[in-house]
């Protein structure tokens, strides 16, 4: 009996073995998201906080098959990428390279997080026929800022509960949106 239990003990520990050889070293990346965008407005908020000395920009991305209506109202099929936070020196994006922070310091933006029900910082929002159909969370990230170009290495928990890549661009003018 005693070996029988030792070979059980054994065959347990080979299957857990294989199982942990079998994850993946890094985090894994999804393919699922789209790889480019086609729209991108910069929503200029200024110095809105009173505590932060930095101005405060956004970033609202939309992929093919999104438009905005008159009213900005977000009509079609598709990926909504945004960036609530993002902390500038002066009152524009600035060309250079930002990463995911609360410290509030220049060329950094607010890591994701869901508050009170909804999410800032950074998400996706995938739309279906005008309606918000998913909300991601994306944990942290960077992306780089040159005159006609962004490019997104971003970060989230997927349903296992392991990290998760997502990489995307953006090629084009930004559109200023000014917030009233």
């Amino acid at each position: 009996m005693k070996e029988r239990s030792m070979r059980h003990l054994f065959f347990a520990c080979c299957v857990t073995l294989a199982f942990a050889a079998c994850r993946p070293a890094g985090p894994s990346v999804y393919q699922g998201f789209p790889q480019t965008y086609s729209l991108a407005y910069q929503q200029i908020y200024g110095h809105c906080y009173d505590s932060i000395a930095q101005a405060v920009v956004g970033l609202d991305i939309y992929s093919e098959g999104i438009t905005l209506d008159n009213n900005h109202r977000i009509k079609g099929t598709g990926y909504n990428l945004c960036l609530t936070d993002i902390f500038v020196p002066d009152s524009l994006l600035e060309t250079g390279e930002y990463h995911s922070d609360t410290t509030a310091s220049p060329f950094t933006f607010l890591p994701g997080r869901a508050f009170e029900g909804y999410p800032h910082g950074m998400y996706i929002l995938r739309i279906e026929e005008d309606k918000v159909a998913q909300i991601q969370v994306l944990d942290s990230g960077s992306f780089i800022y040159r005159h006609d170009s962004l490019l997104f290495t971003l970060y989230y928990r997927n349903t296992y509960g392991g990290k998760a890549t997502y990489k995307c661009s953006f090629s084009g003018s930004l559109i200023p949106w000014q917030n009233r």
